[in-house]
């Protein structure tokens, strides 16, 4: 996928890195690095997690569980699940996965301007 950006892009970005001031041209010396810097931000965006989404339907059959007609992909202990069923709603299913290790990463806070 080629990288384009507009000039008044490049323009904003250079102005949020503090290598001009509103207003000023940008030296063309200087155009890499902010093209480098609007590159690296739109691949750490596409890194992110995707938006978690509702299943559409979960089906336990057996050891079987389907996802969306696609086989969960994790163990499952033989814990007793939880299901609750709301014909009017959202129904849920909780069940345990296992995992050799597990890391618990407390999350960046948030720019107040995403609020």
């Amino acid at each position: 996928m080629p990288i384009s950006y507009s000039d008044q892009q490049i323009q904003d970005k250079a102005v949020e890195l503090s290598l001009i001031s509103a207003g000023q041209e940008l030296p063309r010396n200087l155009r890499g690095k902010v093209v480098a810097a609007l590159a690296a931000g739109d691949a750490a965006e596409r890194q992110q997690a995707p938006e978690p989404q509702l299943a559409g339907e979960i089906v336990i059959h057996g050891n079987a569980i389907l996802v969306d007609g696609e086989p969960f992909p994790w163990l499952v202990a033989t814990q007793p699940m939880e299901i609750g069923l709301n014909p009017d709603g959202v129904s849920t299913v909780r069940m345990t996965l296992m995992a050799a290790t597990v890391q618990i990463i407390r999350p960046e806070p948030r720019p107040e301007s995403e609020h």
